[in-house]
């Protein structure tokens, strides 16, 4: 077993997938104690909100000030107060007053502004534009100017009916961010419902794993059972379980899932049955393999040894075969995990995996972003983080599985 071991680590592909999925292991169990709480639960009133570390405006305040004088600020503010229709609105209104912008940088918001400043007002009396272009086009205007010539915001608060003013902010005023009562870090931002995104992710990777497991468990079992018999007792056993292992062999197995769990409603459709209902309908090639495994062994001399010692059935497929296989045999284990897993993304995507109300998961999380057009709106971080994921967990369980078979495949060793 030690010697077992041994080789295992010694290859480099089994060693990587192995750290892998352990790194995901550890996140899964040590995240939750460092940011506990409901993954599902709504902390954001809008949607979608990007990553980042959010402040709350109404403590930051009132929180103690400190002045500084950083020379890019007012250029920060306004390139990131002219936003991509602010800039297309302002060159409709220089190409509609026939005017030549060739020789500024339109990315660039310091010369657009400058450029705007000195022909807004000959190009707006020449542009030929209805009202409201040229109403919205004042509008942009003068926020822009508001924004170059303010130079504080007064806070102030009404007490008896009347208006006190508390403090002002100018733009010289910073805080500290440590100073600050509410301070919410999200590094994937939310979801569509206003959902921390990576305390979620990290639940959801968590269950699709348990989903995984449980299916490779029941797939692993079934198929070991099957096989071992089919394969030792050979005959009228054989023969039975050849005819079903072939039935259910030419029944695409993810069609029969996706009518297995249609005719489910959705809210007995928790976690540990799909998963049951995953492996209950994956056993099939682990049987096939078993059986021819089993079969190469059965007529060996130890095993012939046994039957003329008058063991039981039990005894000599428990002793004599099965340790034989097990290296086998925890590879199919590894397989059935992997497939279980992209099993309960494919279900999910149509609709038809877990409850969505109660448990996340890695699937039901896509389905989600593709529902709410997480895609086609350049919100990444609600559906990306979720592909990176599966596709770790799937390439480090069969990087673990690759490494093995040149471990125990002698066809493969070196």
């Amino acid at each position: 077993m030690k010697n077992t071991i041994k080789q295992l680590f010694h290859s480099p592909k089994f060693v990587i997938g192995f750290v892998i999925f352990v790194a995901i292991l550890l996140t899964i169990f040590i995240y939750p104690l460092v940011n506990p709480g409901n993954p599902l639960e709504m902390i954001g009133i809008g949607t979608f909100a990007k990553p980042g570390t959010y402040v709350s405006l109404y403590d930051a305040v009132t929180t103690e000030k400190d002045t500084f004088k950083f020379e890019d600020a007012d250029e920060k503010r306004l390139q990131n107060a002219i936003s991509p229709s602010d800039k297309e609105a302002m060159l409709g209104l220089f190409e509609a007053a026939g005017m030549d912008y060739s020789a500024i940088d339109v990315d660039d918001s310091t010369q657009l502004i400058e450029f705007w400043d000195a022909n807004f007002d000959a190009a707006i009396s020449g542009a030929k534009l209805k009202k409201s272009a040229k109403r919205d086009l004042r509008l942009l205007n003068s926020r822009i100017q508001a924004l170059k010539a303010g130079d504080n915001f007064t806070v102030v608060e009404e007490i008896d009916g009347e208006t006190v003013e508390i403090s002002k902010i100018t733009k010289t005023d910073y805080i500290n961010t440590n100073k600050v009562i509410n301070v919410r870090k999200l590094p994937l931002g939310t979801d569509n419902f206003g959902r921390d995104t990576l305390r979620e992710l990290i639940a959801a990777a968590g269950v699709s794993l348990k989903i995984g497991l449980i299916a490779g468990c029941v797939a692993t079992f079934i198929g070991l059972l099957l096989g071992l018999l089919s394969g030792y007792m050979g005959g009228l056993v054989d023969n039975i379980i050849s005819f079903f292992t072939n039935v259910f062999s030419v029944i695409p197995g993810f069609v029969l899932l996706i009518l297995i769990n249609y005719s489910i409603s959705q809210e007995l459709r928790g976690p540990t049955l799909c998963a049951i209902i995953i492996g209950a309908t994956a056993w099939t090639w682990t049987t096939r393999s078993v059986r021819s495994q089993v079969i190469s062994l059965r007529n060996r001399d130890h095993v012939n040894l046994s039957k003329l010692s008058g063991h039981s059935l039990f005894r000599i497929i428990l002793t004599d075969i099965l340790p034989y296989i097990a290296s086998y045999v925890v590879m199919a284990f590894i397989l059935q995990v992997s497939s279980g897993i992209l099993a309960e993304a494919q279900l999910s995507m149509l609709g038809l995996g877990p409850r969505v109300t109660t448990t996340p998961t890695l699937g039901l999380m896509m389905n989600w972003a593709t529902l709410y057009g997480a895609h086609t709106s350049g919100r990444w971080w609600a559906y990306f983080p979720v592909i990176l994921t599966i596709t770790l967990i799937s390439f480090s369980l069969n990087f673990m599985n690759t490494g093995m078979d040149q471990v125990f495949n002698p066809a493969l060793r070196d």
